[in-house]
């Protein structure tokens, strides 16, 4: 069984200040079900973080990835079956909740929220992760 990976990276790019090494990718696509990356306000392109400070516009562009990420793979949001919010506050989620409710209209996947002490790097506010399962047969991976 061959998985497709999409936007392969590693991590000593992504994250210079750290003394990391490990191959990983955006999302895999296997079986038809694509399995995304925890997304967060950053251009997947320049590795830049946008909207430092402001937890809807990070919302906003993770929700943009997750659109481009699926298109990749051949979707698009509505092949949406479970979403995962990581918030660092409590109070980020009605703002981030309300952000990603205008992306995912009449979608209606399962969703959890989680609330952790901190993410991936101190401006992120939130991350936002997506499983979606490919409604057309011509999925990238079998």
């Amino acid at each position: 069984m061959q998985h497709t990976r999409i936007r392969t990276f590693n991590t000593k790019d992504t994250y210079p200040e750290q003394n990391l090494d490990n191959d990983l990718c955006q999302a895999v696509v296997a079986n038809g079900v694509v399995y995304l990356r925890g997304q967060i306000g950053q251009d997947l392109d320049t590795r830049e973080s946008l909207g430092i400070g402001d937890v809807e516009a990070q919302a906003e562009k993770a929700m943009a990835n997750i659109k481009m990420l699926l298109e990749e793979a051949g979707g698009s949001l509505e092949d949406i079956v479970k979403v995962t919010v990581y918030l660092i506050d409590p109070r980020y989620r009605e703002p981030v909740y309300r952000t990603m409710g205008k992306w995912l209209k009449n979608v209606f996947p399962v969703s959890t929220g989680l609330v952790v002490s901190a993410l991936g790097r101190p401006e992120w506010l939130v991350e936002i992760d997506a499983t979606a399962v490919l409604s057309n047969s011509a999925s990238l991976a079998n």
